[in-house]
C-alpha cells in the first residue's frame, strides 16, 4: 500500500493531527524534522498553521514548497494531547 495522508489539522506549534489511508490517526510533533532552509519558516507558528493537505500527493505542504513524505510522518511516535473538555 502506498502511504497517503487523508486528513490533517494543526493542533499546536509544530503539532499535526493526521489521518492516514491505513486508518491510523495520531498527533505528531514535526519540530525534530524542521532542519534546513526550506523548513525554517515552519518554526513560526503562524506560518506553520498555513499547512494544507495536497490530495494529489497525499501529504501535507506549505506555501514555500516544504513537505514531508507521508511514510516519515507515519513513523513518528504519536504524542498525547489534552482532550477537549
Amino acid at each position: 500500500m502506498i502511504m497517503r495522508i487523508t486528513d490533517s489539522a494543526v493542533c499546536g506549534s509544530g503539532l499535526l493531527q493526521l489521518t492516514f489511508n491505513d486508518g491510523t490517526r495520531k498527533t505528531v510533533d514535526v519540530t525534530p524534522l524542521l532542519n534546513g532552509p526550506v523548513f525554517e519558516p515552519l518554526r513560526d507558528p503562524e506560518y506553520f498553521a498555513r499547512v494544507r493537505l495536497d490530495r494529489v500527493c497525499g501529504t501535507v505542504v506549505w506555501p514555500n514548497g516544504a513537505d514531508f513524505a507521508p511514510e516519515a510522518l507515519h513513523e513518528l511516535k504519536a504524542i498525547e494531547t489534552p482532550s477537549a473538555a
